[in-house]
């Protein structure tokens, strides 16, 4: 089961930001951008595995000090901005917690074998008509 945002909440940092784009002088004068930030190395929270799952999904946004950082612009407010952020902590989170099944390495069957060497012969001579022709 994975961890829910909510309860993570004291554990996230938020820093408020003026955005860009469209919207008239409501850009130049509100912060409405959310910079979310989740110490994801130090967090009590996540077992390791979803820590390291978590870091490895997570890609770019994460910091050399293990520190997961989520920015949302797409709102012009600032509390559906945070909201939005959250939301993809969630998701990201939610993908770290599955664990991918192992994969049992398998033997190729003799039939498989046999159907591979065959289209390989196969193709060897449909290569081999394809040069000049002999003098034969």
């Amino acid at each position: 089961m994975s961890r829910r945002v909510e309860d993570l909440e004291d554990e996230l940092e938020f820093r408020f930001f003026r955005a860009g784009g469209p919207g008239g002088q409501n850009v130049n004068k509100v912060s409405t951008a959310v910079q979310m930030r989740f110490d994801v190395r130090n967090s009590p929270s996540l077992s390791e595995g979803v820590r390291e799952r978590l870091t490895r999904l997570a890609g770019a946004r994460m910091t050399l000090d293990g520190v997961l950082v989520v920015t949302a612009v797409r709102f012009r407010t600032q509390e559906r901005n945070r909201a939005d952020a959250m939301e993809r902590l969630q998701e990201l989170i939610d993908k770290a917690s599955v664990v991918q099944a192992k994969r049992i390495a398998t033997r190729p069957t003799r039939a498989s074998k046999e159907r591979r060497l065959q289209a390989k012969s196969k193709r060897g001579d449909i290569k081999s008509g394809r040069g000049k022709p002999s003098i034969d």
